[in-house]
């Protein structure tokens, strides 16, 4: 088993930054391939962002390019999001996921996943 414990998700204003945290435990955290995914009230899980475990790619939905980063520590095993320029529809349920075989960007399918950690955009 593989278990992920998200953190940093808070409140903070529109144009503000957070950074979420993904600590990995349970296996091999290099085997990995992580993923974010957020859910706002009344949607559906949506894919954000992902990495490989080598960290030589990454990927991310097309309304955060340019404002969230996904990188890993393999030391610390450890998946960070940092978000910047928050905007109000960024308001969601963070969750992180972890897939050995393919990168996670969809819900079907992922290995693992986080409990999730909300972050709350004020305007």
């Amino acid at each position: 088993q593989v278990q992920l414990v998200e953190s940093g998700g808070g409140l903070v204003q529109a144009g503000g930054s957070l950074r979420l945290s993904c600590a990995v435990s349970g296996r091999t955290f290099i085997n990995y391939n992580m993923g974010w995914f957020r859910q706002a009230p009344g949607k559906e899980r949506e894919f954000v962002a992902a990495i490989t475990w080598s960290g030589d790619s990454t990927y991310y939905i097309d309304s955060v390019k340019g404002r969230f980063t996904i990188s890993r520590d393999n030391a610390e095993n450890t998946v960070y999001l940092q978000m910047n320029s928050l905007k109000p529809e960024d308001t969601a349920v963070y969750y992180c996921a972890a897939d050995r075989t393919v990168v996670p960007k969809r819900t079907i399918g992922v290995d693992y996943w986080g409990k999730g950690t909300l972050v709350t955009v004020s305007s």
